[in-house]
C-alpha cells in the first residue's frame, strides 16, 4: 500500500501569505495536492499543518526544518499504519505527471527537476531521521544520496508555485 504525503510544512516566505490557501482555477494549491495523490495512493495525509481536507500530522522531529522533516513525519505514519512507501509533493507541485508513479516506480526515486517530488520506501525512515538530527543540511538530495534513490527525468515538468507571479502565470495556462 501506498500513502500519499503533501507537504505543506513551509512558510511561504516568498510567497507571501499562506501558500497552501492559494486558489488556481477556484480550486487551493493544498486541495489540488491531496485530489492529485489521491489517483494513485490508499490514503492522504498532509504534512505541517493543523488543518485540511485530509488527515494532518507533524512534521518530524519538528516543524521548521524543511521537507525533509515532512518527508519523515510521512514516514513514520507509514511505517505505524502498515504502508510500504510513500509518494510525496510538496503543496505547490500542480501538474504532476499523470504517469507519475509509473515513472517513480519502483521506489526509492525522485523527480530530478523537484525532489520533493518522489516516492520512498518506509525503510529509508531511518536514513531521513539521521539526517535531521545531524549537525549537516537537512538537505533532499543528500537523504536521495543516501537511500540510493534513482533521479528520474520526466517528459513533464510539474509547476513549482513559489511566488503570486508563478500562480498568475499558471492561470495564464
Amino acid at each position: 500500500m501506498i500513502l500519499g504525503v503533501v507537504l505543506a510544512g513551509g512558510m511561504s516566505t516568498r510567497f507571501g501569505s499562506d501558500k497552501a490557501l492559494a486558489e488556481l482555477d477556484g480550486r487551493s494549491l493544498l486541495i489540488r495536492a491531496v485530489d492529485a495523490l489521491s489517483a494513485w495512493c490508499e490514503e492522504v495525509v498532509i504534512v505541517g499543518r493543523e488543518n485540511g481536507p485530509a488527515r494532518c500530522i507533524p512534521d518530524w522531529p519538528r516543524a521548521g526544518m524543511g521537507p525533509l522533516a515532512g518527508i519523515a513525519g510521512g514516514l513514520r505514519h507509514a511505517q505505524d499504519h502498515d504502508y510500504t512507501s510513500i509518494l510525496t509533493c510538496g503543496v505547490d507541485s500542480v501538474a504532476l505527471p499523470e504517469n507519475l508513479l509509473a515513472e517513480l516506480s519502483p521506489a526509492p526515486a525522485y523527480l530530478e527537476s523537484q525532489p520533493v517530488i518522489g516516492h520512498w520506501n518506509v525503510e529509508t525512515a531511518s536514513a531521513a531521521e539521521a539526517i535531521l538530527q545531524s549537525e549537516g543540511r537537512h538537505s533532499m538530495l543528500a537523504f536521495a544520496k543516501t537511500v540510493n534513490a534513482r533521479p528520474v527525468k520526466s517528459a513533464s515538468t510539474p509547476a513549482n508555485i513559489n511566488t503570486p507571479a508563478d500562480l498568475a502565470a499558471m492561470e495564464q495556462k
